[in-house]
């Protein structure tokens, strides 16, 4: 936890908000107040009613950049903490209240689609737009944003340009940097941006870069116009192996999309990480799925493609129509939150995950060594109930791996994240960079890997930590999400952080074979 750094008392900032918006925009109902405070990062904390973040001064409600412009500008006047929200599906911490008398800025109710253009093929929404509501909006209409995270049902436009969010389809689709055309955010002191959108451009840095990942650390996101596709459903085809090695399975996914193929789904799946998602068929081995969609003619010639590379390599074909009833029900929404929850409270047990990438050459050597690190290294590996991962997002250059970790709780809530996540999380995090990987591939950085921050980005790091210079010298916006504070995380954290920055260091500096 960090000291308030405003200067003003809590009362005083509560009296200007509703000065500036009136009490309709406000809410400090304590239950709210102490469930803004953390996100999905302390989910059994949580679960079990304990919140030990600072308390928010209030959620404030924004209906229009307008309204989140006046906030800024009286936070940066007045020194006050900021952590900017919408969808609130974030898992690393970044919408935790690490600093006392925050002001938690939701963008929830700016939720209108302001336009829809079938000619150029992209939309227009305020931040607050739901992605489920808008993909069924378009789907009436043949289109698809083609963006389909596992948080789907809850996610809100703002929150996933600020973390950079990927989704399921986007070996075909890419991630949301790719669909982002332009956009609108509010910077501290209240200035607005506005990014037009053209197919591309040479006009300098891309600067829409700045604002996309952000993760509310320098701005906030309002307004987002994003690229579409047609939507053709009918012509899925679905493709499912089983092999015997994880090595096999990347080879695989490594051919197909090399060869210049693009099959809206890529995934590979170890015999453990298999065994939840499709124990009816995995008879113990390496699960590989892939999914073809698009036009017919492109959709007939990946399928051929995907059977020609799965052929040279020892397997079992699985019916394509187990795969497509796994697709259909990809997504979470609020069911499986519950669900989730009653799972936490009833037999204390819990998964996490931490995902990372790397090269097709080194992901096969993170993978075992994450296997090999944790079962001989970490000292309560006996109350792992499962230890594994898949790979499901892949490129022209390698892969990510998204490593799973699901455990028995042997000691109180307060504990649980010292002793299991942190020290595994880390231990991922550490053969990513030893391996010339990348520490996080999709889910942001937030504030609890703020401590690899510096490893991450080596000698690169000084024009990130220039941008906080520039955009938010007061430092007001989301202090601890992206760039390291001292004593705004857990110890542990910051002590396996140096061990990680010291091993990458090496690795760097010796020669790659």
């Amino acid at each position: 936890m960090i000291d308030s750094i405003a200067t003003l008392e809590r009362a005083d900032i509560l009296a200007a908000l509703t000065d500036l918006l009136g009490t309709a925009k406000i809410d400090t109902d304590e239950a709210a107040l102490r469930e803004a405070s953390v996100d999905r990062f302390k989910k059994y904390q949580s679960v079990h009613g304990i919140h030990d973040a600072p308390m928010p001064v209030a959620i404030v409600y924004a209906e229009s950049t307008e309204d989140v412009a006046a906030v800024l500008r009286f936070a940066n006047d007045n020194l006050v903490n900021v952590v900017p929200r919408t969808g609130r599906t974030g898992t690393e911490g970044g919408l935790e209240t690490s600093v006392v008398d925050t002001i938690v800025l939701d963008g929830s109710r700016m939720d209108r689609v302001l336009s829809i253009d079938p000619e150029d093929m992209q939309v227009t929404v305020q931040a607050g737009v739901q992605l489920q509501v808008l993909e069924d909006l378009l789907r009436e209409q043949g289109l698809t944003t083609g963006h389909s995270p596992q948080s789907k049902p809850l996610a809100q436009y703002g929150g996933l340009v600020a973390t950079r969010s990927i989704g399921q389809f986007s070996t075909l689709y890419g991630a949301i940097e790719d669909m982002v055309m332009g956009l609108e955010a509010v910077f501290p002191g209240g200035e607005v941006t506005r990014i037009k959108s053209v197919p591309r451009r040479a006009a300098g840095p891309d600067i829409r870069h700045v604002v996309i990942g952000n993760e509310g650390a320098l701005c906030f996101v309002t307004e987002v116009t994003i690229k579409v596709f047609k939507y053709m459903p009918e012509n899925n085809r679905f493709h499912g192996a089983l092999v015997d090695d994880m090595r096999t399975g990347i080879a695989i996914l490594r051919e197909v999309i090399t060869n210049g193929f693009h099959p809206s789904v890529v995934r590979l799946y170890s015999p453990e990480d298999a065994n939840q998602h499709f124990a009816h068929f995995s008879k113990g081995k390496c699960v590989v799925v892939f999914v073809a969609e698009g036009p017919a003619g492109i959709v007939g010639a990946t399928s051929d493609e995907i059977d020609r590379v799965i052929a040279q390599h020892p397997h079992e074909t699985v019916d394509p129509s187990l795969i497509e009833a796994w697709f259909d029900n990809l997504n979470w929404g609020q069911d499986k939150i519950d669900a989730e929850k009653r799972t936490m409270l009833e037999s204390q047990q819990l998964g996490y995950t931490t995902e990372v990438s790397a090269d097709w050459s080194a992901v096969g050597d993170v993978y075992d060594a994450v296997m090999r690190r944790v079962r001989e290294e970490y000292p309560h590996a006996d109350d792992l109930t499962m230890l594994g991962g898949h790979s499901s997002h892949s490129y022209q250059t390698g892969t990510n791996m998204y490593f799973v970790y699901d455990y028995r709780i042997d000691c109180t809530p307060e504990q649980e994240i010292e002793k299991y996540h942190i020290p595994l999380n880390a231990i991922i995090v550490e053969e990513a960079l030893r391996h010339g990987g990348s520490m996080v591939h999709h889910h942001g950085i937030g504030k609890y890997r703020t401590p690899w921050t510096l490893a991450e980005h080596g000698t690169a790091y000084p024009i990130l930590a220039g941008l906080k210079e520039a955009f938010d010298p007061n430092g007001i916006m989301n202090k601890g999400t992206i760039f390291p504070v001292r004593g705004a995380i857990q110890p542990a954290a910051e002590n396996a952080a140096t061990a990680a920055a010291a091993s990458a260091a090496a690795a760097s500096a010796a020669p790659r074979a």
